[in-house]
């Protein structure tokens, strides 16, 4: 087996064998309901923003390997921003409504982060620095607020 491959190999098998827990917490339908973040790219970063309606704002940063970041905002006046830095990051930022404001931050590795917002003027934020975090904030209704520091 050839030097790249066989790194490439080790690289998904520690990063599948870490993320188990936080894995199965973005694969619960009963936490929010959007999909799944999806795998991870091997290496590299993705990045998706699918936006509908009018004088929404999204920011989507990555810095490292491994990282996903999704944004998906339906309605007006709403603002969403990640920062990813690190390894094997996964956030994803879901709002409908009006006036909604959200912020994930994730610094480290194998970090996992959701926020789901329906309805207006509601604000989420989740800052995570270390290894191995895992949060998720769903908020239903008006004028609600959260803020979530995981550091490890």
């Amino acid at each position: 087996m050839k030097t790249p491959t066989a790194a490439l190999l080790c690289l998904l098998l520690l990063c599948s064998g870490a993320g188990v827990r936080a894995d199965d917490l973005m694969d619960n339908d009963d936490l929010a309901p959007t999909a799944d973040l999806g795998e991870l790219p091997p290496i590299g970063q993705q990045a998706l923003i699918n936006q509908l309606g009018q004088a929404n704002v999204a920011l989507l940063q990555q810095n490292g390997q491994g990282l996903l970041g999704r944004i998906v905002q339906s309605g007006s006046n709403q603002e969403a921003y990640i920062l990813q830095q690190g390894s094997d990051l996964m956030a994803q930022i879901t709002q409908q409504g009006s006036g909604n404001d959200a912020s994930i931050t994730q610094t480290g590795s194998h970090n996992r982060a959701q926020i789901s917002q329906n309805g207006n003027n509601n604000d989420a934020s989740i800052d995570q620095a270390g290894t191995g975090l895992s949060s998720a904030v769903t908020q239903s209704g008006n004028g609600m607020s959260v803020s979530v520091k995981q550091y490890r």
